[in-house]
This record gives C-alpha cells, structure tokens and sequence, in this order.
C-alpha cells in the first residue's frame, strides 16, 4: 500500500471513529435502489422512509397528469425515486435549506428527472398561492426536542437539527401540514407523511372529519407506525 492510500484510510478509519456516519464518508446512500449524495446540509435517507414511496407511486400512478408537492425535500430522495418510477408525474420540492436544495438539485440532475421537478425556498408551504396538487408528501422534523440528546452521535452531532426537530414538541410542523395541506390539494388528494413511533393517535386527532375522507395509520416493515395516509373529501 502506497503512503496516498494509507493515509486515506487511516482519514477514513479517523472520521468513523469520531462518530462520523459512513454515508458522509463515502458521499453517498442507497435510497429505493438509486444512489443519492448527501452531507451534513440533509438527512441521510432512511429505509422505513421508502413506505412513503411505495404509496405515492401506486397513487400517483392512477392519475392521468399527477403534480405532487413535498414540503422539506432535503436530499431529493422521495421525490427523485417518486419521478424515477412515474413517468408522468411532476413535482415541486419546498425546503427551508438552500443547502440542500443544492444536493436536492444536483441528485434530480444525476437521476435525469431535473426538468420535472421544481425546486423553491420555502417554510413549509409559504411560497405557494393557487397550486393545486394530486398528492402532498413529507417527512417533516418531528423527533421532539427533548429527545434529541438521546440519539445516536451519529445523527444528533452530523445531522442538521432543522431537519430533526422542530424544536419542541415535534408535532408543531406537522400540525402545520395538516391543516395547511387542504388548500393545496385537488378533492380526493391525498397527503403522505412520515411520523414518529408514539406519534400516531395524536397525530390522527389532527384531522378533522369534515375536510379528511379518510385516515390511515400505516406501519414500517418493523411493524412501528410510521406513515399517516390521509384523503381529502
């Protein structure tokens, strides 16, 4: 081994033992079989995050011209793997980051679907008007704040925490979509996002009966609830 290539592992071997997740070694994570880059500016996808995937497509498939919106996009990786499978469909991803709209936009370039999707600035969904769409999705900062301390080094030191928490409680943003959410969709559109494991009663309690068709609790593959499914009427 020449002395470039020791050093680089012994770089290597010096970041991971301060914690230092592998993926931002590396650059790059897995995400619904396509690689994205990511770094400190965004979360590293995860796979329970896939469900949201799995249901936009088989929604968004129905639909003869799908638009849908995600509210903190972060690395790209629901909207990209989103428009990967559905050729049709085309989006528009909101993140109060410009950092990571910078990875967003360099991922929807490397998967060639950076024509279908449009990328803004945006708390939550302050820069939209009169948009309409068939489908909102979203895996909003919902740890609450005082469990930040109790997670892994790996997440709580390199993750960004606007991406984690919302500072409180960690349903203050997603209470936000919830009653947000029925001015941006289309009559029967729907709304997919991503909650915490002890979130899922309270979080249904958010939906009134009168705006919402109907409210789905959906659970990852470890059986922990973890996706809300909701229609508008």
């Amino acid at each position: 081994m020449n002395r470039f290539r020791k050093n680089y592992f012994q770089q290597i071997i010096a970041r991971r033992a301060n914690r230092e997740p592998f993926q931002h070694i590396t650059g790059k994570q897995e995400f619904y079989g396509l690689d994205f880059e990511v770094n400190s500016d965004v979360l590293i996808p995860r796979p329970e995050t896939e469900l949201i995937v799995e249901n936009a497509i088989e929604i968004l498939q129905k639909i003869e011209k799908p638009r849908f919106c995600e509210v903190g996009t972060g690395s790209g990786c629901i909207s990209i793997s989103i428009l990967h499978n559905v050729s049709k469909a085309t989006a528009i991803g909101l993140d109060v980051s410009e950092k990571a709209l910078k990875i967003t936009r360099r991922n929807a370039e490397k998967h060639e679907v950076s024509d279908r999707v449009e990328l803004k600035i945006s708390d939550v969904f302050a820069v939209l008007t009169e948009e309409k769409f068939s489908l909102i999705v979203s895996n909003p900062p919902y740890v609450p704040s005082e469990d930040i301390s109790g997670l892994q080094t790996e997440v709580r030191d390199f993750e960004p925490i606007i991406a984690l928490t919302d500072g409180k409680d960690g349903l203050s943003i997603v209470e936000h979509i919830v009653e947000n959410s029925p001015k941006f969709l289309y009559s029967k559109g729907f709304l997919l996002m991503e909650i915490g494991f002890s979130q899922a009663e309270k979080v249904r309690q958010m939906f009134s009966p009168e705006i919402w068709q109907t409210v789905e609790i959906l659970p990852d593959l470890q059986g922990i609830p973890r996706m809300i499914k909701a229609q508008l009427k």
